[in-house]
C-alpha cells in the first residue's frame, strides 16, 4: 500500500513540475494526463481530489502568479512577453485575468511594486481590497530600509550543472514551518538512507506574498547519484543548470527572509539582469554549519539569471 501511496504522489508530483516549466505552453487535460500515465477520463476527478482544486483552477492560478512574480523582476520585460510566456494568447485576455485575481492591471501592479521597493518608499499598504496584494506590502514594507544596498551585496555569478536530487515536499507557510519539517521529518529520513554528508537544497516554488501562504510549495532535497532511485517515501528530480546570481547567507529563519528581499528587491533590478524559469532555492553544502542553541546556519541563496 504505502509503494502504491508514493508511485501515485511521484505521478502527480511530475504534473505539477510539468505545469510550472511548460506554462507558456497549452496544458490541456490530455497532455496533463499523459504526463502522469492516468486516462483522461479520471485524471480530471483524480487531480481535484489530491490537489482541493480543480485542474483548470490550478493551471490559471499559477499562470497569474507566474506573471506576477516576473512583472516585477523582470521589470524592463514587455507586458505582452510576460502574457506570452505564462501562456495567455494576448494582451487583452491576460490584462483582464490578471485584473480580476489580483486588483491590479499588469502595468498598475509593476508600477506599484517598483515603488514600493524605491528606497524610502512611503507607501504603506496596497491601495486595494485584494488580500494577496496587502499582503504583499504587509511582507515587505519597510525592509529596503533595512538591507545592505545592492553595490554593498556581495553576489556572485556562478554556473551549475543539473544536479539531480532526491526530496521531501512541505505545503504551508515558509520560515519557522519549514525549519520545524526539516528537523522532524527531513533529518530522520536523511538518518535512514544515510543522506548526510551530502550537498542539500531548499526549494522555494513560489512567492508567499502572491500565492496564499499554505498553498506555498518548498522541497527539502538532498543531492543524489545519477540513477539512484529507492529513497523510502522521497520523489525524484534535478535542478536545472545554468547561470545563478548566489549569495552567502549566515542567520536565522528570521534573518532569511530579508536576505531573500535583499537579492531579488535590490540586487536584481541593478544587475542587468532578469530572472527565468528555473526555481530559486538555498544551497547547503555538506559543511555548511547549524547551531542548535541560537538558531544561526549558513547556506548560499541562489537566484536563476538571463541577460536582459
Amino acid at each position: 500500500m504505502h509503494d502504491q501511496q508514493s508511485a501515485y504522489q511521484a505521478r502527480m508530483h511530475k504534473v505539477l513540475e510539468y505545469i510550472d516549466r511548460h506554462l507558456d505552453q497549452p496544458l490541456d487535460l490530455d497532455v496533463l494526463a499523459g504526463v502522469a500515465h492516468f486516462s483522461s477520463y479520471h485524471f480530471h476527478r483524480l487531480f481535484a481530489a489530491w490537489m482541493g482544486e480543480r485542474l483548470g483552477d490550478y493551471v490559471r492560478r499559477r499562470r497569474l502568479e507566474a506573471a506576477a512574480f516576473r512583472l516585477f523582476a523582470q521589470a524592463n520585460t514587455p507586458i505582452l512577453e510576460i502574457a506570452l510566456s505564462v501562456g495567455f494568447g494576448s494582451a487583452e485576455a491576460f490584462t483582464r485575468a490578471f485584473k480580476d485575481r489580483f486588483s491590479y492591471t499588469p502595468a498598475a501592479w509593476r508600477a506599484y511594486q517598483i515603488d514600493l521597493h524605491r528606497p524610502n518608499s512611503k507607501i504603506n499598504q496596497a491601495p486595494g481590497k485584494n488580500d494577496q496584494v496587502q499582503s504583499y506590502a504587509s511582507f515587505h514594507n519597510g525592509v529596503s530600509s533595512n538591507l545592505k544596498r545592492s553595490a554593498e551585496m556581495d553576489v556572485k555569478l556562478i554556473s551549475r550543472e543539473v544536479i539531480n536530487v532526491a526530496y521531501l515536499r512541505h505545503i504551508g507557510p515558509y520560515g519557522a514551518p519549514v525549519g520545524q519539517f526539516w528537523s522532524t521529518t527531513v533529518a530522520p529520513w536523511m538518518a535512514m538512507h544515510q543522506l548526510f554528508n551530502r550537498a542539500r537544497y531548499g526549494i522555494s516554488h513560489d512567492d508567499p506574498s502572491i500565492t496564499d501562504p499554505a498553498l506555498c510549495r518548498y522541497d527539502a532535497a538532498v543531492e543524489i547519484p545519477a540513477g539512484a532511485t529507492a529513497f523510502g517515501n522521497a520523489l525524484l528530480t534535478t535542478i536545472p543548470g545554468g547561470q545563478y546570481a548566489s549569495m552567502a547567507f549566515k542567520g536565522t529563519n528570521a534573518d532569511i527572509v530579508d536576505a531573500w528581499n535583499s537579492i531579488l528587491r535590490d540586487w536584481l533590478p541593478a544587475s542587468g539582469f532578469q530572472l527565468d524559469a528555473r526555481p530559486c532555492f538555498e544551497y547547503y553544502s555538506p559543511d555548511a554549519c547549524f547551531d542548535p542553541n541560537t538558531g544561526v546556519f549558513d547556506c548560499d541563496i541562489c537566484i536563476p539569471i538571463v541577460p536582459f
